[in-house]
């Protein structure tokens, strides 16, 4: 069987999104992150602990898309480093500044609700 359609990645927006998330978290992790001997995974246990305080593991889990498994290890290893904190941003607020430069609050916000919006679809179709 022939596939005569071929796939238009520039225009494919499942693609489009895992390239810029990639992006910015390539740079913040290695800017931002990797002198603190830090992952992307650690950072958002901690961006979500920072941001809603204390957090059960189930619900923590949910709220970093992080497996259970993943994160027990992930807790524990900060837990050991002694960074697991309320306060622990570590300069997120001006890569995120600075991926958005130049974009429109429009854009901006419909960009983000689309995004929640394809986030949803994509986690509703796992039950």
């Amino acid at each position: 069987m022939k596939h005569s359609a071929k796939l238009d990645l520039d225009n494919y927006l499942p693609y489009l999104v895992n390239r810029v998330g990639t992006i910015i978290a390539e740079q913040f992790g290695e800017e931002a992150l990797a002198p603190y001997g830090l992952s992307i995974a650690m950072w958002r246990v901690m961006a979500v602990l920072a941001s809603n305080g204390g957090q059960r593991q189930i619900d923590l889990a949910g709220l970093t898309s992080i497996d259970a498994s993943t994160l027990s290890r992930l807790v524990t290893r900060l837990v050991g480093l002694g960074v697991v904190s309320r306060s622990a941003e570590f300069a997120a607020k001006e890569k995120g500044a600075a991926a958005i430069a130049g974009v429109r609050v429009e854009e901006l916000t419909i960009l983000k609700s689309g995004l929640r919006r394809i986030y949803a679809n994509m986690k509703s179709r796992r039950t």
